[in-house]
Protein backbone atom coordinates (compact mmCIF):
# COMPACT_ATOMS: atom_id res chain seq x y z
CA UNK A 1 0.00 0.00 0.00
CA UNK A 2 1.21 3.35 -0.92
CA UNK A 3 2.32 6.15 1.46
CA UNK A 4 -0.02 9.08 1.71
CA UNK A 5 1.14 11.66 3.47
CA UNK A 6 -1.28 14.03 5.41
CA UNK A 7 -3.20 16.92 4.64
CA UNK A 8 -1.35 20.42 4.72
CA UNK A 9 -0.71 21.77 7.93
CA UNK A 10 -2.91 25.42 6.98
CA UNK A 11 -5.85 23.30 6.16
CA UNK A 12 -6.02 21.84 9.74
CA UNK A 13 -7.29 22.77 13.15
CA UNK A 14 -5.34 22.22 16.21
CA UNK A 15 -7.60 19.39 16.90
CA UNK A 16 -6.92 17.91 14.06
CA UNK A 17 -3.24 18.27 14.19
CA UNK A 18 -3.18 16.90 17.96
CA UNK A 19 -5.45 14.07 16.44
CA UNK A 20 -3.27 13.02 13.81
CA UNK A 21 -0.15 12.90 16.23
CA UNK A 22 -1.61 11.09 18.57
CA UNK A 23 -2.88 8.44 15.97
CA UNK A 24 0.61 8.21 15.18
CA UNK A 25 1.73 4.88 16.55
CA UNK A 26 5.00 5.08 17.45
CA UNK A 27 7.46 2.28 19.56
CA UNK A 28 8.30 2.57 22.58
CA UNK A 29 12.11 3.06 21.46
CA UNK A 30 12.76 4.32 24.94
CA UNK A 31 11.56 1.37 27.14
CA UNK A 32 13.61 -1.00 24.79
CA UNK A 33 17.06 -2.43 26.15
CA UNK A 34 18.42 -4.27 23.50
CA UNK A 35 21.47 -6.69 23.77
CA UNK A 36 23.82 -5.97 21.14
CA UNK A 37 24.92 -2.40 19.78
CA UNK A 38 26.22 -1.72 16.38
CA UNK A 39 26.81 0.81 13.17
CA UNK A 40 23.58 1.22 11.07
CA UNK A 41 25.71 2.84 8.25
CA UNK A 42 23.33 5.34 8.10
CA UNK A 43 23.39 9.57 7.85
CA UNK A 44 20.82 12.15 8.31
CA UNK A 45 22.50 15.56 6.20
CA UNK A 46 21.99 18.65 7.72
CA UNK A 47 18.98 19.10 5.03
CA UNK A 48 17.15 16.35 6.27
CA UNK A 49 18.02 14.24 3.75
CA UNK A 50 18.68 10.44 4.70
CA UNK A 51 21.66 8.32 3.78
CA UNK A 52 22.65 4.36 4.03
CA UNK A 53 26.33 3.66 2.46
CA UNK A 54 26.37 6.75 0.87
CA UNK A 55 23.05 6.17 -1.36
CA UNK A 56 20.05 8.25 -0.81
CA UNK A 57 17.01 6.84 0.93
CA UNK A 58 14.81 7.96 -1.10
CA UNK A 59 11.10 6.35 -0.42
CA UNK A 60 9.57 8.47 2.21
CA UNK A 61 7.89 5.52 3.78
CA UNK A 62 11.21 3.80 4.87
CA UNK A 63 12.69 7.43 6.10
CA UNK A 64 9.27 7.70 8.31
CA UNK A 65 9.57 3.87 9.52
CA UNK A 66 13.28 4.70 10.27
CA UNK A 67 12.13 8.21 11.61
CA UNK A 68 10.10 6.35 13.94
CA UNK A 69 13.07 4.15 15.64
CA UNK A 70 15.43 6.87 16.68
CA UNK A 71 16.49 8.64 19.74
CA UNK A 72 19.33 10.71 21.80
CA UNK A 73 20.89 9.50 24.92
CA UNK A 74 22.05 12.06 26.89
CA UNK A 75 26.25 12.04 24.93
CA UNK A 76 23.85 13.69 22.40
CA UNK A 77 24.42 10.53 19.79
CA UNK A 78 21.70 9.36 18.06
CA UNK A 79 20.53 5.61 17.64
CA UNK A 80 17.88 3.84 15.73
CA UNK A 81 16.86 1.30 18.60
CA UNK A 82 14.78 -1.95 18.08
CA UNK A 83 13.96 -4.76 20.70
CA UNK A 84 17.03 -6.44 19.76
CA UNK A 85 19.61 -4.02 18.48
CA UNK A 86 20.50 -0.21 19.04
CA UNK A 87 22.63 1.02 15.76
CA UNK A 88 24.49 4.43 15.79
CA UNK A 89 23.39 6.85 13.20
CA UNK A 90 25.42 9.83 12.15
CA UNK A 91 23.31 12.96 12.67
CA UNK A 92 25.03 16.01 11.14
CA UNK A 93 22.86 18.57 12.88
CA UNK A 94 19.28 18.09 13.77
CA UNK A 95 17.48 14.42 12.94
CA UNK A 96 14.49 16.50 12.02
CA UNK A 97 13.63 19.58 9.76
CA UNK A 98 10.57 21.77 10.55
CA UNK A 99 9.35 22.40 7.23
CA UNK A 100 5.92 24.20 8.35
CA UNK A 101 4.41 26.10 11.20
CA UNK A 102 0.67 27.15 11.94
CA UNK A 103 -0.32 29.37 15.04
CA UNK A 104 -3.82 28.64 16.53
CA UNK A 105 -5.76 30.07 19.75
CA UNK A 106 -2.32 29.93 22.57
CA UNK A 107 -0.15 26.49 20.23
CA UNK A 108 2.29 26.47 18.05
CA UNK A 109 2.04 23.22 15.39
CA UNK A 110 5.04 22.27 13.63
CA UNK A 111 4.99 19.69 10.51
CA UNK A 112 8.42 18.05 10.00
CA UNK A 113 10.29 16.87 6.90
CA UNK A 114 8.75 13.57 8.11
CA UNK A 115 4.91 14.28 7.66
CA UNK A 116 5.45 14.12 11.81
CA UNK A 117 3.50 17.02 13.65
CA UNK A 118 4.58 17.83 16.44
CA UNK A 119 2.89 21.14 19.15
CA UNK A 120 5.08 22.98 20.82
CA UNK A 121 4.92 23.45 24.62
CA UNK A 122 6.46 22.26 27.91
CA UNK A 123 7.20 18.40 26.50
CA UNK A 124 8.16 19.75 23.07
CA UNK A 125 10.31 23.25 23.49
CA UNK A 126 11.65 26.10 20.97
CA UNK A 127 15.73 26.13 21.81
CA UNK A 128 18.00 28.67 19.82
CA UNK A 129 21.64 28.01 19.50
CA UNK A 130 23.81 29.94 17.59
CA UNK A 131 24.17 33.85 18.28
CA UNK A 132 21.81 36.63 17.77
CA UNK A 133 23.35 37.30 13.70
CA UNK A 134 22.82 33.62 13.25
CA UNK A 135 20.11 31.97 15.40
CA UNK A 136 19.23 28.31 14.88
CA UNK A 137 16.07 27.40 16.04
CA UNK A 138 15.37 23.97 17.15
CA UNK A 139 12.30 22.23 18.53
CA UNK A 140 12.11 19.15 20.18
CA UNK A 141 10.56 16.35 18.69
CA UNK A 142 10.60 12.97 21.06
CA UNK A 143 13.19 10.64 23.03
CA UNK A 144 15.68 13.35 23.00
CA UNK A 145 15.67 14.48 19.28
CA UNK A 146 15.17 17.43 17.66
CA UNK A 147 14.30 19.19 14.51
CA UNK A 148 15.49 22.18 13.42
CA UNK A 149 13.67 24.86 11.45
CA UNK A 150 14.51 25.53 8.11
CA UNK A 151 14.56 28.99 6.44
CA UNK A 152 10.96 29.58 6.09
CA UNK A 153 9.73 27.94 8.90
CA UNK A 154 11.88 30.42 11.09
CA UNK A 155 10.85 33.49 9.42
CA UNK A 156 6.95 32.14 9.96
CA UNK A 157 7.93 32.05 13.42
CA UNK A 158 9.61 35.64 13.63
CA UNK A 159 6.34 36.58 12.02
CA UNK A 160 4.36 35.32 14.61
CA UNK A 161 6.61 36.98 17.42
CA UNK A 162 6.63 40.07 15.39
CA UNK A 163 2.99 40.00 15.23
CA UNK A 164 2.88 40.18 18.93
CA UNK A 165 5.21 42.31 19.68
CA UNK A 166 8.23 40.60 20.84
CA UNK A 167 11.19 38.12 19.80
CA UNK A 168 9.38 35.70 21.84
CA UNK A 169 6.63 33.05 20.80
CA UNK A 170 4.44 31.26 23.18
CA UNK A 171 2.61 27.95 22.82
CA UNK A 172 0.89 25.79 25.30
CA UNK A 173 1.69 28.10 28.38
CA UNK A 174 5.47 27.81 27.24
CA UNK A 175 7.43 31.37 26.07
CA UNK A 176 10.65 31.02 24.04
CA UNK A 177 12.80 33.49 22.77
CA UNK A 178 13.46 33.44 19.68
CA UNK A 179 17.30 35.14 20.30
CA UNK A 180 20.22 33.35 21.44
CA UNK A 181 21.27 34.05 25.06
Amino acid sequence: MPYEPPPALAGLSLAEIAGLAAARRLPPVDQWQPGRSGDSRMRIAADGRWYHEGGEITRPAMVRAFASLLMRDRQGRHWLVTPEERLSIEVEDAAFVAVDVKQEDEALAFRLNTDDFVIAGPDHPIRTAGDPDVPAIYLGVRHGTEARLNRSTYAQLVDIALDQGRLTVTSQGASFPLVPA
